[in-house]
């Protein structure tokens, strides 16, 4: 399916563009898309005053297009904690059903499922949801891809999609889990970590290695 202008919103704000530069590579990446179909669709934004784009420098969220994706995002995340708290949905089917649920849901639904559910902080895939005035705590942007080799980083969130939540499943990688970066390998290969928290070795795919959000350990 072709991401729509609403897709890229969400996506530039997830990877830290209501704050900050990303990269056309980044945004190319994360939807799974031609870097040559991002150019396309951020030339339109920019024309709509959606976004920013510095050539070589990056994108970035105006004031308008922030606007527009903090209301995006905190109706997604809502009714992704909303299936998973109240009706048990698996993490792996959140994001078809809440992408058809925040596009007819009204502010005052939302409002009432953010007082329902006791004014949630962290989606189900530990990315921040903006409260009522539009106001969010602020998250990690560094990508497990970009940690550094012999780096101690805790995951903090994913992006949310499907495959890579059923693939996170099968190799037992979750929020919280503190990981040793041992490689990366070369030619856009994958990363190899240990789970400190498993005790794992893992293989993590390069592509999968831009979903999955860290934080380095303090020192």
């Amino acid at each position: 399916m072709t991401p729509m202008k609403e897709d890229y919103l969400k996506i530039i704000f997830e990877l830290g563009g209501a704050s900050e530069k990303v990269s056309n590579k980044q945004i190319a990446i994360s939807l799974n898309i031609a870097a040559g179909s991002v150019t396309e669709m951020i030339n339109k934004m920019v024309e709509e005053d959606l976004v920013i784009h510095e050539p070589y420098a990056g994108i970035a969220l105006t004031d308008k297009g922030r606007s527009k994706a903090v209301t995006l995002v905190r109706k997604h995340r809502l009714w992704e904690t909303f299936l998973v708290k109240k009706l048990n949905y698996a993490l792996p089917d959140l994001d078809v059903e809440a992408e058809k649920l925040e596009h007819v849901t009204s502010e005052k639904l939302a409002n009432a499922m953010d007082d329902a559910l006791d004014h949630p902080k962290k989606c189900p895939h530990g990315g921040t949801i903006p409260d009522r005035n539009g106001h969010f705590d602020s998250e990690s942007h560094l990508i497990l891809n970009a940690a550094k080799d012999g780096e101690i980083v805790t995951v903090s969130r994913f992006i949310d999609n499907h495959d890579l939540l059923t693939y996170l499943g099968d190799i037992k990688l979750d929020i919280g889990d503190k990981l040793k970066i041992n490689k990366h390998d070369p030619f856009e290969g994958p990363v190899l970590v240990t789970n400190l928290t498993d005790q794992l070795e893992l293989t993590i795919g390069y592509k999968a290695a831009h979903y999955i959000f860290v934080e380095p350990e303090k020192k």
